[in-house]
């Protein structure tokens, strides 16, 4: 039962990820069914399985939060299709980088070592 719902997470990922652009949708949906497909031969008891569906469960998270499809509306101007599952960060890492940072007393950033 879990390979039928981790199959199911992965295309409504595919769907919400991908919506209205029937190619790579469709080209998504025949990856994931041939990925199930070229496994569903194995007997439950292989030690395989469970790994494959934590990995189906973690790409279907991943596809839902952080794939962004954009549009091209102008030479350099794109509208990004953003949803309610897609992740948005506060960009706090973005702010600091390249800087050495120091936490606390006496600990120091990797650089200041």
């Amino acid at each position: 039962m879990a390979a039928v719902q981790a199959y199911r997470n992965l295309l409504r990922a595919a769907r919400i990820a991908f919506e209205g652009d029937m190619v790579v949708l469709s080209a998504a949906k025949d990856s994931i069914r041939a990925g199930f497909r070229d496994k569903a031969s194995l007997p439950a008891s292989d030690p395989s399985i469970q790994p494959a569906l934590a990995h189906a469960e973690e790409i279907a998270s991943f596809l839902k939060a952080n794939v962004v499809q954009g549009k091209k509306i102008a030479d350099d101007t794109f509208k990004l299709r953003i949803h309610q599952h897609t992740e948005r960060g506060d960009n706090e890492s973005i702010k600091f980088a390249g800087k050495n940072v120091s936490i606390g007393s006496g600990v120091k950033c990797c650089s200041e070592r």
